[in-house]
């Protein structure tokens, strides 16, 4: 189990939350609804399985977020561990949080409660297809994963070649963590099954796109308003994912969590 807690949603900084929003109503996502937690401007959508939070708020990077219900008990157990938190904001008067990032300096937050509602009936795939990781790109993966498996510790799939790539399950969100050159910056994967009938979406909409842009095989990559890249592919390019059972050779992977977070 992820000590970050379960996903809430990916948070981007959104100058133009009307644009985005347009955006991703046109590609399928649905608007859910949100409380009143935040004091900018906010707005929620989903396939179902992906959450994205847009935020009229400026922070240094996209974000990735959790809801932890006992906030202050776990800062003090993973600050025992090494942790250092960049945002610890613990008062009986206000919403909780708590904020750090990881080797390579990916923000992560964790939120003492939801801020948004929805269930199952937003469950439907983008035009984009179905959503399968959101990819981080790093300098040296299995550094990289010495951190993740600490905190995510369900490793899901491993690739060497040709470049290295590890996918954890950090409380049911995929991250993949990433060498290539062609990853620039936190990125969405989808596996699209009618790669021609995209392409005319595309096409129709005049949707800013890049296709066959390097990055492990994806077919297209469009760019949304706030700047997230959104990539296609025929298939997930890490094949089935699977979780490492007790019974499979794990020494290699259980050398990434000897080491505590730096």
């Amino acid at each position: 189990m992820s000590s970050l807690g379960r996903f809430l949603e990916f948070s981007i900084p959104t100058p133009d939350i009307l644009a985005s929003l347009s955006y991703y109503r046109l590609l399928g996502f649905s608007e859910r609804v949100i409380g009143d937690v935040w004091k900018h401007k906010y707005a929620v959508v989903s396939d179902g399985a992906l959450c994205i939070g847009l935020h009229d708020e400026a922070f240094d990077s996209p974000t990735v977020t959790f809801v932890q219900s006992d906030l202050a008990k776990r800062a003090r157990k993973m600050t025992k561990h090494g942790f250092d938190f960049t945002v610890m904001q613990l008062d009986d008067d206000m919403f909780n949080e708590l904020g750090l990032t990881d080797r390579d300096g990916h923000m992560i937050k964790m939120l003492e409660a939801r801020t948004f509602s929805g269930g199952d009936d937003f469950d439907n795939d983008s035009a984009c297809g179905h959503w399968f990781e959101l990819s981080l790109p790093v300098r040296d993966a299995v550094r990289s994963a010495r951190f993740w498996a600490s905190v995510a510790p369900v490793l899901l799939r491993v690739r060497e070649e040709p470049t290295p790539h590890m996918r954890f399950d950090a409380g049911g969100v995929p991250i993949g963590l990433s060498e290539s050159i062609a990853l620039k910056g936190p990125s969405l994967c989808f596996k699209c099954p009618d790669k021609g009938t995209l392409l005319e979406f595309i096409v129709k909409h005049d949707l800013p796109h890049e296709n066959f842009p390097g990055f492990e095989g994806a077919f297209v990559a469009l760019t949304a308003p706030e700047g997230t890249v959104l990539f296609a592919f025929d298939e997930d390019f890490l094949g089935e994912t699977y979780e490492v059972a007790e019974s499979d050779d794990t020494s290699e992977y259980l050398k990434l969590t000897e080491s505590p977070p730096e």
